[in-house]
């Protein structure tokens, strides 16, 4: 069955969104990087991952990373275990390296998760896909 970071691997790669679904916490939060405050609630960050697989073209995991690390949430921002994945894919022609932040709760659910991607034209190019998307999906007003 593997790890839950496994899963995720599996479910995003194969593009599986209903796979994806059981391995977030009621209240996730997603931190992106086009957006100051974070994506919450599993109907929301869903919302946004079913963008999300139709914007990347050729994505792919390239790496991992274990350990645990403070999360965002919460009054004291205790620690959590945690697994960052790295990837690569293109948006819109342009090519974007980033990583993935997991954080997960006691029964191994991912409960924040925060999304990192450089360079800075392809932070602006992935920006404007998502808006554009989430706007078509009705999760954001029209701008």
């Amino acid at each position: 069955m593997g790890t839950t970071a496994d899963r995720f691997k599996a479910a995003v790669e194969a593009q599986e969104l209903d796979a994806v679904e059981e391995l977030f916490t009621e209240d996730v939060r997603l931190y992106s990087p086009v957006k100051f405050t974070p994506f919450e609630g599993r109907p929301m960050v869903l919302g946004l991952f079913g963008v999300l697989l139709r914007t990347f073209e050729d994505f792919r995991y390239v790496g991992e990373l274990t350990g645990s690390a403070q999360t965002a949430a919460g009054p004291d921002g205790g620690f959590a275990d945690s697994t960052v994945l790295i990837f690569r894919a293109t948006v819109n022609g342009k090519e974007i390296h980033g990583i993935d932040l997991l954080q997960f709760d006691e029964a191994g659910r991912i409960k924040e998760f925060t999304v990192m991607v450089r360079p800075q034209s392809a932070v602006h190019a992935l920006g404007e896909a998502v808006l554009a998307g989430l706007v078509e999906d009705g999760l954001a007003p029209q701008a």
